[in-house]
């Protein structure tokens, strides 16, 4: 089947790559004409586990072009997949000017008799769909109402792991009424359930909701369990123990009940402000997101208090080592990453920042220029720092030398937003201990 995919960032990038990977001929669209000549010649533009090896692989074997012409792209292709950014507005609202924009200029390609299916797969409102269909039709010189169906087929791809969600997907889900449509799309997803997983078929709005509330639920169930943890903090309980508990019980289930210092990235914090502004369209109090944005936005700045409490409210003279810049392990998105806002807070109070992550120097680099330093490895960010502070957990940070952490630091002092170490560890090494929903570990001598 051949395919074109418009807009290469996140979505489109690994859309377009695990469709080749199946055999289809894939042609990837973006106006940045460095960006088409970096993934032409073979450059990668993202860090996504898994993703390289499959890039380069179907760009040798002629299934994966990129290009800036979108004429060239949609010429022979049957199915255009929209994954373009919907950032968020002043008003919380996703931004459709791209895909409008997008959705226009095909109006002006689309010929009558050429049928082809355009496909929304960023994250859109209800209703877009609609918009696009609408859009189409007001820039096209000809009868093409025929000639296209427009399609919703949201992505739920968990950055880290996005190609293994892509080629084996917990479910399809697709928006469309149409038969003709209905036919492209079981036949393009075929290969990827071939173990039963389902592919479900239902009206757009349905489906461009589905993305919503699934997302917006998952930060509902991270929320939750960041309450608790707060709750445990000032009853005495253990939050991975209530974790455990209330995990094992399958209506709950055991993923997205981890505490920390709360969500970030491209995905749970615009969607659930999307969603929610949705529902004030409507009329609908809905508050039960009011509530999740209100906790995970003083998350985020969870172990400030602890660190003020230890060192008091002015920091100046103080020097932390940060380990994590990326919103999650297994990528360099840095979009809403809680680490950001603790160093904002923390340069703010005077204090000084050394940092590092795996992958997401670069990015931060760009964003804060020399406002922290950087360094080459986690342990020489430790160098003359007076505590550590976790903000990410990349496995590199789970069983980390403990003796070279105590030989750099001023004193043992560590504030974990990830919860990564164990309590009676943290005392054997006669640390100064605090994390996130547990008791914390005391060394009255620091």
């Amino acid at each position: 089947m051949k395919i074109a995919v418009v807009g290469t960032g996140y979505v489109g990038l690994v859309t377009g790559t695990c469709f080749a990977e199946t055999g289809n001929t894939v042609t990837c669209v973006d106006i940045d004409k460095q960006k088409v000549e970096k993934l032409s010649s073979g450059q990668i533009t993202i860090y996504e586990p898994g993703l390289e090896k499959l890039f380069l692989r179907n760009q040798k074997e002629g299934r994966l072009f990129f290009t800036t012409s979108l004429a060239d792209a949609i010429a022979e292709a049957k199915i255009i997949f929209l994954a373009l950014p919907t950032p968020p507005g002043e008003d919380g609202s996703a931004d459709l000017k791209y895909i409008l924009g997008v959705a226009a200029d095909l109006g002006r390609l689309i010929k009558p008799g050429d049928y082809k299916v355009i496909i929304d797969k960023s994250t859109v409102p209800v209703g877009t769909a609609e918009k696009v269909r609408a859009a189409v039709l007001s820039s096209a010189t000809q009868d093409i109402s025929d000639a296209f169906d427009v399609v919703s087929n949201p992505e739920f791809l968990r950055e880290g792991v996005a190609v293994d969600d892509f080629m084996k997907p917990d479910r399809v889900v697709i928006g469309t009424t149409s038969d003709k449509a209905i036919k492209l799309m079981n036949d393009l997803y075929a290969p990827f359930v071939r173990q039963g997983n389902p592919i479900l078929f239902m009206d757009e709005r349905s489906a461009e909701l589905t993305k919503y509330a699934a997302n917006s639920f998952l930060a509902v169930k991270i929320s939750f369990m960041n309450e608790i943890a707060h709750l445990c903090e000032r009853l005495g309980a253990d939050v991975d123990m209530v974790r455990r508990g209330i995990g094992s019980d399958e209506r709950i289930g055991k993923r997205f009940l981890f505490p920390g210092i709360g969500y970030g990235g491209s995905c749970f914090p615009k969607d659930v402000q999307a969603l929610a502004k949705s529902s004030d369209e409507v009329e609908y109090d809905f508050r039960i997101l009011d509530a999740v944005m209100k906790v995970n936005e003083s998350q985020k700045l969870h172990l400030l208090p602890k660190i003020h409490a230890h060192f008091g409210y002015d920091l100046k003279g103080k020097h932390f080592a940060l380990w994590g810049l990326a919103f999650k392990p297994n990528t360099d998105d840095i979009r809403e990453a809680p680490a950001l806002y603790m160093i904002d807070a923390l340069l703010k109070a005077g204090a000084t920042i050394s940092a590092f992550d795996p992958e997401a120097m670069k990015n931060v680099k760009d964003q804060l220029g020399d406002k922290i330093s950087f360094t080459e490895n986690q342990y020489d960010t430790l160098e003359g720092a007076d505590a550590l502070i976790i903000a990410t957990e990349w496995n590199e940070f789970r069983t980390p030398d403990f003796d070279k952490i105590i030989s750099k630091l001023k004193a043992r002092i560590i504030f974990d937003g990830r919860n990564l170490f164990d309590l009676s560890q943290m005392e054997a090494y006669c640390f100064h201990y605090e994390s996130v929903g547990r008791r914390a570990i005391r060394n009255t001598s620091l």
